[in-house]
């Protein structure tokens, strides 16, 4: 009974290790035409061509496996998210966003001025700017 099919599993087989293999070897052609100083060309061995009805069914499963994967950690997210907003009623978000906008504004600030001192030597020795009248701390002092 199990062996009732094997013809049809035998044609089965060979037509996907034929459409695989040729599949690779067309590409592995396409490749070898471009010239050797173009960015896209690659150095592929021959032997891949063989290798390619073994690997394709790897490679579909484990990127089926990588797509379950990220999928349940982006709904473990969303779900943490959610009790973090309904459970945590500190607004621990808008804190952490501010010590992270004011890090990377401090590193950006600091090496645009270093980089102004550099290259434009003349114009730094102007006098400073006075401080602005209104600012956006006191927006932020709700959050923080």
């Amino acid at each position: 009974m199990l062996l009732r099919n094997t013809q049809c599993l035998n044609w089965g087989i060979f037509l996907y290790i034929l459409l695989t293999m040729g599949c690779a070897g067309y590409a592995y052609l396409v490749n070898a035409r471009y010239p050797a100083d173009d960015p896209k060309r690659r150095e592929y061995h021959p032997a891949a061509i063989l290798l390619a009805p073994f690997t394709l069914p790897i490679f579909v499963i484990l990127s089926m496996l990588i797509f379950m994967m990220k999928a349940l950690l982006y709904g473990l997210l969303l779900a943490l998210f959610i009790l973090a907003l309904i459970f945590i009623r500190e607004p621990l978000i808008f804190k952490w966003l501010h010590k992270v906008a004011v890090y990377i504004g401090n590193k950006l600030l600091a090496a645009n001025t270093t980089m102004i001192k550099l290259f434009l030597k003349p114009w730094v020795d102007q006098p400073e700017i006075k401080r602005p009248l209104y600012r956006l701390d006191p927006l932020f002092s709700r959050f923080v």
